[in-house]
């Protein structure tokens, strides 16, 4: 075994109980899986669905857990009835996590579970992250970063055990689109969702539709843009956009990055992009 793998199962079997903030990603999706193989049934995924989480991913979850033998549960978070996250400032995460691991915190409680544990890993800690900041007020753990796991180390440990999300894209909530200062509402980030299901159905991987009012931002991944230059398929991602409920559509030719959102600020300045039609 690993030795990373094993200190893992080690923290893990010492936390005797625990919950897993489980939201399908490659690294949520390991750490499940780990703690069920540490604890067994003394392990409990729990996914929380709000209007930030998308069908996909919600569905994504469902069956990892399912073909995984996971014990699993879904809950819905209420962090839209919090206008300091729906008002979206930079600090916008630290009030979601803030109402998941206070809802984690009830269930642990009411369950006789000893901990509540997350999936941040190495590599996060070198981003903005107001959501670690939540979990430190709640005593959350990180066996992950505990276990000093990188992010491809995560995934090469996922492919070893025969898991799915081995290389499944980087993901985060719909929310995570909105510019800061824009309020975030249901109805944009079903804008944003339908959005990026339509370029996951052009056959793109890893991408993200930005939402800048009547603007689409599209973010692919630089492998994948000669790819989206053509002629037909800057039509055809014109047509999804739009469709979706966008008016103008701008393909970044930077590409696929994290947190490009960070710098831009409020939503009154749009980035200076070629609109794709």
């Amino acid at each position: 075994m690993h030795p990373k793998q094993q200190r893992l199962f080690e923290i893990l079997r010492e936390m005797r109980s625990t919950i897993v903030a489980f939201s399908g990603g490659a690294d949520s999706a390991y750490l499940a899986w780990a703690a069920r193989c540490a604890l067994d049934d003394a392990a409990l995924a729990v996914t929380a669905d709000s209007p930030s989480l998308p069908r996909r991913h919600l569905q994504e979850a469902i069956q990892f857990a399912q073909d995984f033998q996971i014990r699993h549960e879904v809950i819905a978070t209420t962090e839209f009835d919090n206008p300091l996250y729906v008002r979206n400032e930079s600090d916008r995460c630290f009030f979601c996590k803030d109402e998941l691991f206070t809802q984690l915190d009830t269930l642990a409680a009411s369950r006789g579970f000893a901990s509540v544990c997350y999936g941040i890993n190495v590599d996060d800690t070198g981003d903005f992250r107001p959501g670690h900041r939540a979990a430190g007020r709640h005593s959350v753990r990180s066996p992950l970063l505990e276990a000093g796991l990188t992010k491809q180390e995560i995934r090469e440990l996922s492919r070893t055990a025969g898991l799915p999300t081995w290389n499944r894209p980087a993901s985060a909530c719909l929310s995570s689109r909105i510019p800061h200062g824009t309020p975030v509402t249901p109805e944009n980030l079903a804008m944003v969702e339908r959005g990026e299901e339509a370029l996951a159905a052009l056959g793109f991987e890893q991408f993200r539709v930005r939402h800048h009012g009547d603007v689409a931002r599209v973010e692919l991944d630089p492998a994948e843009l000669p790819r989206a230059l053509s002629l037909e398929m800057t039509q055809a991602i014109s047509r999804a956009l739009k469709a979706a409920g966008f008016r103008y559509v701008a393909l970044d030719l930077e590409g696929y990055r994290q947190g490009s959102l960070n710098p831009v600020g409020h939503a009154s300045g749009h980035p200076q992009l070629p609109v794709v039609g």
